[in-house]
């Protein structure tokens, strides 16, 4: 006896209704997640492919400013008209006005204007990148003050076109040649790597060892607890002067307590000079973070089952054996997704070494490598190509992260 195959099962009306209904309720997330993240993704990578300065982020324009001067026989109309740009040329700027009533023309008019009963229109094919030029028409009014007063009050329009290099499809890869050319950009990844790794393993070892100490139940160990996450909820700008002030190498206290105990004859600055400032600032990483992982490794301690404690104690597991193989291999998840966050932010942390450095003294990472070249500097440009490399750097760390983590697991 055979069975003739069953019909493929199409989907159904209902399916296509809550497909649509379910689009629709990710749309709003979807839209948000677009502008917030990807929008200005897309555009960081556009302008690290274009020589921009700050002067370029807005577009080159005609400038014009009308004023009435002298008086009597030298009585004039002065339009000072100017480029924008320095190195731009603007097309096709047209100035149109009308004159006051109080005023007539006397004389010739400039080269490019003309006048139809009170229209003044002046045309020019093109201005040249850094144009500066006054246009006099010269006049008689029946009525100065009157005159002046109404020329102040007009408002001459002024147009042009202009090529805007932000908006533009001309590319290049200069800002990647310039960061890749210079000899400071491998010290820069080797701050940053140095900053990223230990901050990050430190601030995980220390959380552990809190989480460790605070796992038993014992008297003020609610306090104890608050003071732990002092660090991370402190506003930065006061924890980071506060730790200038504590180690500052003519008042601060760490370096008279130094000199007290003979530890060192003269005052050290611990901010100022290499390679001590770059610990410094990754020592604060690790002070200022370790209350993130512990409050993570607590909770995730707390959670594990007593029985199998117990079970090693009956079978004489000394402290270190119960930790090594009951506890860790119970951590490795929250550790492995704490390292992975605590890497991507610690990679992209600038507030901390701008407040206690400002990138000096061997510190600086690309982080702040992006403020210096897009505001210190004002090449927009390469300030966007730094942030580009940050973020495949960033890219191929997840993606190696996940691939081993996967490995790992057996997925």
């Amino acid at each position: 006896m055979t069975h003739s195959p069953l019909p493929p099962r199409g989907v159904t009306p209902l399916a296509r209704r809550e497909a649509r209904l379910a689009w629709g309720l990710l749309a709003p997330t979807l839209i948000s997640v677009a502008l917030v993240v990807v929008i200005p993704l897309l555009a960081i990578f556009w302008i690290s492919f274009k020589p921009i300065g700050l002067a370029d982020l807005r577009p080159p324009a005609p400038i014009l400013r009308e004023s009435l001067r002298g008086s009597g026989d030298s009585l004039r109309i002065e339009y000072r008209l100017r480029n924008s740009s320095q190195d731009k040329v603007i097309e096709n700027v047209v100035i149109t006005d009308t004159l006051p009533t109080d005023l007539t023309v006397t004389g010739d008019l400039p080269a490019g204007c003309a006048l139809t009963g009170r229209d003044l229109r002046c045309a020019f094919d093109q201005l040249e990148g850094g144009y500066n030029e006054r246009l006099r028409i010269p006049v008689a009014a029946t009525d100065e003050d009157a005159a002046e007063e109404a020329a102040e009050g007009s408002e001459p329009q002024v147009s042009g076109e202009a090529d805007s290099i932000l908006t533009n499809f001309e590319f290049s890869t200069e800002n990647f040649a310039r960061i890749f050319d210079s000899d400071e950009f491998i010290a820069v990844m080797g701050v940053t790597l140095f900053y990223t790794v230990f901050g990050t393993i430190g601030a995980l070892g220390v959380g552990l060892f809190a989480a460790l100490l605070l796992n038993k139940s014992f008297k003020g160990q609610g306090i104890l607890r608050g003071l732990y996450l002092f660090p991370y909820v402190a506003p930065v700008i006061a924890v980071a002067f506060s730790w200038l002030i504590l180690f500052d190498p003519f008042s601060g206290s760490a370096n008279a307590l130094l000199i007290r105990m003979g530890v060192t004859e003269g005052a050290i600055n611990f901010f100022g000079e290499r390679p001590l400032a770059l610990i410094m600032v990754t020592v604060f990483e690790i002070w200022r973070y370790f209350p993130l992982s512990f409050l993570f490794i607590l909770a995730r301690m707390q959670s594990i089952d007593t029985d199998m404690y117990e079970a090693a104690d009956m079978d004489g597991a000394s402290p270190f054996q119960k930790f090594w193989y009951l506890s860790l291999p119970q951590l490795l998840g929250i550790l492995s997704v704490l390292f992975l966050l605590r890497f991507i932010w610690t990679f992209n942390k600038f507030d901390d070494i701008f407040l206690l450095t400002g990138g000096n003294a061997g510190t600086r990472t690309l982080t702040v490598n992006v403020y210096e070249q897009a505001f210190a500097i004002s090449n927009i440009g390469a300030g966007a190509a730094v942030a580009v490399v940050i973020f495949l750097c960033l890219l191929s760390f997840s993606v190696f992260f996940f691939r081993f983590m996967s490995r790992e697991e057996g997925l």
